[in-house]
């Protein structure tokens, strides 16, 4: 494994274990399956393990790992708070409080400001102390660094970056996010004030390989260097110096044995201006098709009509990225059980949009969704779906 330094010296992975997006069964995360996989990442050299307060079993589910293995010393463990909740600095240690103990730890390696998209909220935390709040955790030793992580665009986050003397931060970037979000512009200016930058989304929740256009699949097969979609999207990022660490939602053993594997072979400058070239290809045939900037992430459920935000976008973008027949399928797949519903359910609340990190006009998208999807064969094949139900 590849290590690159964070402000302090320490060795960090190349690719973190990002832990949102664990193997779940009836929303159980499966353990067996997890623990397997946490625990080949780790014998492979990764060390940092990136969760959150509101990732539902997350928290808790790599603290039983790690006091399992034994492991909790040589690993780092990064989580987030969202401001949101921050109230007060007595809130604010009770739920941290909450934190360590799912964690089954003293200590936290790095703490981070969850989804900090305006200036804002930093200085309405600074308002209830937050400043030094940071310094008697620091000094105490119960955390010892902290971060942000961040929605938004670049202009913003270069001024969230100037308010604070951070320890590092964490944002959305791959090579369809190059100009947008924090964008390349926000990754040097945190890099050129001696700030680490951790990577998430280096796949777009999965878009930058699931359901790419034929026209995409194309440019990469005709290319003459040979990778995989998912190789290309992480090569891209760890060619880049400025970048510290790239997390990885993995949820399968090949999915971990493949990242390892490309984290190990890839070099800082190796990308060739043919091979850039390429993906800017890669992202235009992708722009063309693409409906809606969804990442799956799941920050706007759940949705009080029980409505699959994210499943419905990825049906809606897979009719057009793929074919007609195969975004119906899937639609009709993820509206139908007794869990989900369509589109057209929705009632305009706008709850979805308050915490969209993308910034997506849910409700005009579903609107979107709904009068593309369905249609009379949507219809009589819900309406079957419903009737068989009930007998």
């Amino acid at each position: 494994m590849k290590y690159r330094e964070d402000k302090y010296g320490n060795k960090l992975s190349v690719l973190g274990f990002g832990c949102m997006r664990f193997k779940k069964k009836l929303g159980k995360i499966q353990m067996e399956a997890t623990e397997k996989q946490i625990m080949q990442a780790f014998h492979n050299g990764v060390n940092y393990f990136d969760t959150a307060f509101i990732y539902p079993g997350s928290e808790a589910a790599i603290g039983e790992i790690f006091e399992k293995n034994n492991i909790r010393d040589k690993v780092h463990i990064a989580t987030k708070l969202p401001p949101q909740l921050m109230r007060s600095t007595e809130i604010l240690d009770k739920l941290f409080s909450e934190q360590l103990k799912r964690l089954r730890t003293d200590y936290v390696d790095f703490f981070l400001f969850h989804m900090m998209g305006d200036i804002k909220l930093w200085e309405r935390l600074k308002s209830i102390g937050i400043e030094k709040w940071i310094e008697e955790k620091r000094a105490s030793g119960i955390i010892r660094q902290f971060g942000f992580s961040f929605h938004g665009n670049s202009e913003m986050f270069c001024k969230i970056v100037d308010a604070y003397d951070w320890d590092m931060c964490l944002i959305q970037y791959n090579y369809m996010d190059e100009h947008t979000q924090a964008g390349r512009k926000g990754l040097q200016h945190a890099n050129a004030k001696g700030i680490p930058v951790m990577i998430m989304e280096p796949l777009r929740g999965g878009k930058l390989v699931n359901n790419l256009p034929a026209d995409a699949k194309r440019i990469f097969n005709e290319h003459q260097v040979q990778h995989t979609p998912a190789q290309w999207a992480f090569r891209w990022l760890w060619n880049q110096p400025e970048v510290t660490v790239v997390l990885s939602g993995m949820n399968s053993d090949a999915m971990v044995e493949d990242n390892i594997k490309t984290a190990n072979e890839t070099e800082i400058g190796e990308l060739t201006a043919n091979d850039e070239a390429m993906l800017r290809n890669v992202v235009k045939a992708i722009n063309a098709k693409m409906k809606v900037g969804c990442t799956g992430c799941g920050y706007c459920m759940p949705c009080p009509q029980n409505i699959n935000i994210s499943g419905t976008f990825s049906a809606y973008n897979r009719r057009f990225t793929d074919n007609s027949f195969a975004g119906f399928k899937e639609y009709v797949k993820c509206t139908t059980s007794k869990e989900n519903a369509p589109a057209s359910k929705c009632i305009g609340c706008g709850k979805c949009e308050q915490h969209c990190p993308q910034g997506i006009e849910i409700r005009k998208q579903l609107k979107e969704a709904e009068e593309a999807m369905e249609g009379p064969a949507y219809k009589a094949v819900s309406n079957l779906v419903s009737t068989f139900r009930k007998k």
